[in-house]
């Protein structure tokens, strides 16, 4: 009751800044500060304005608006904390395995693309080969040694 009411003397006050600019002849702003001084009027007969009131005032809503905070809260916490566990239960008691040393729990089989390799010694990373690893760095330290890195 008392929202409308002061809408109605917003409304009234901007019809009666509207009328005196019109009568100083500037119609295109008298017409756009009656258009504004309407909108108050608009809102409390469509409802909007007992809308408003009641999400503005109610402690109900206040109390709804922090229990969705705390909720969000608790999903952000609890995102970074398994970001610093290491993800998911089964990734960490295999990461624990493999820490241990124990053969109990297998690790994953990668998905197998081509035909199976035989095991291979491990080259000599210090030499450089003809056609290894070494060279396909070559062009990375080229833009490093460019840059003084």
């Amino acid at each position: 009751m008392l929202t409308s009411t002061v809408c109605a003397a917003v409304s009234a006050a901007g019809l009666g800044i509207a009328l005196l600019t019109a009568y100083r002849k500037r119609f295109l702003a008298a017409a756009r500060i009656a258009a504004w001084s309407l909108i108050p009027v608009g809102l409390v007969m469509t409802g909007i304005i007992d809308w408003v009131t009641d999400l503005v005032f109610k402690p109900s809503v206040w109390a709804g608006f922090g229990v969705l905070a705390l909720s969000a809260l608790l999903f952000t916490v609890t995102r970074a904390a398994a970001g610093r566990r290491g993800g998911t239960r089964k990734e960490r008691r295999e990461a624990a395995a493999a820490a241990r040393g124990d053969a109990a729990l297998p690790a994953p089989a990668a998905p197998s693309i081509g035909p199976a390799r035989t095991a291979e010694p491990p080259k000599n990373r210090g030499t450089r080969a003809s056609g290894g690893e070494r060279e396909d760095f070559s062009d990375i330290e080229a833009i490093l040694k460019k840059h003084g890195i």
